[in-house]
């Protein structure tokens, strides 16, 4: 794709670009002009991107990142992308460390990193927030209803955090993938990824830059009266 986005001079956070969806994020903000920083848990190699190795479960390690910053630094973009997958099992037999580890990075983490950049934006009245869910938060997936249960609660604090600071010139949008091609995607195996293309009636898996695309697009001023909207990202109409 060739389509270009007005991000000259803006800073950004992205959480979990060190690979898949994230990586090609960063790499899209940064050839559209974009001051980049990625916060991973691990180490992250994108030329043009400042890197710290982040763990979002962690408000030490957030806290630390936020502090390398200089004083008057702006923050115009936040971009939640770090997740973790965990376990593909029914719930009767999910580990409860595992579960937990689900909600921690998925939910937890999402509401700890966007409590600690808020303030940011607040002070300059002005901002974009892009959280990441998934279509199995909006649908209710078996075998992952962990995942499930977490992307729904980032839609719902999308929906609520977008009410609260809209007249603050902050707009936070959800962006919910479904078969995107990533390693994610890969891991639950290849009878699953049949069956998600199979479903999607463009018979395909969507690519991580389609995914990257959109969530540029939500972070432009062309995007200027949408938040609190879930952007699905599953080869089919949305509901």
């Amino acid at each position: 794709m060739n389509n270009a986005y007005d991000l000259a001079g803006k800073f950004a956070i992205v959480t979990g670009g060190a690979k898949s969806i994230g990586k090609s994020i960063a790499q899209l903000f940064l050839a559209n002009g974009c001051d980049v920083i990625i916060w991973d848990a691990h180490r992250a190699e994108v030329p043009g991107a400042r890197s710290f190795l982040v763990d979002i479960t962690r408000s030490n390690d957030i806290s630390a990142a936020l502090a390398d910053l200089e004083a008057d630094q702006r923050i115009d973009i936040l971009v939640n992308c770090a997740g973790y997958l965990g376990r593909t099992t029914t719930f009767k037999d999910h580990a409860p460390n595992d579960w937990r580890r689900i909600v921690d990075v998925n939910l937890a983490g999402t509401l700890q990193v966007t409590q600690a950049v808020l303030p940011y934006m607040l002070r300059q009245r002005s901002g974009r927030i892009v959280n990441f869910g998934s279509l199995a938060g909006k649908e209710g997936l078996p075998g992952i209803a962990a995942y499930s249960a977490a992307s729904a609660g980032v839609i719902a604090f999308t929906k609520a955090l977008s009410r609260e600071i809209a007249d603050d010139n902050v707009f936070v949008n959800c962006v919910a993938p479904g078969p995107i091609d990533t390693d994610m995607i890969r891991d639950l195996g290849q009878e699953v990824v049949d069956r998600m293309i199979l479903d999607s009636p463009m018979r395909r898996l969507g690519s991580r830059d389609e995914v990257a695309h959109l969530v540029a697009w939500l972070c432009t001023d062309a995007s200027r009266f949408n938040t609190g909207a879930v952007f699905d990202m599953g080869g089919h109409q949305g509901s």
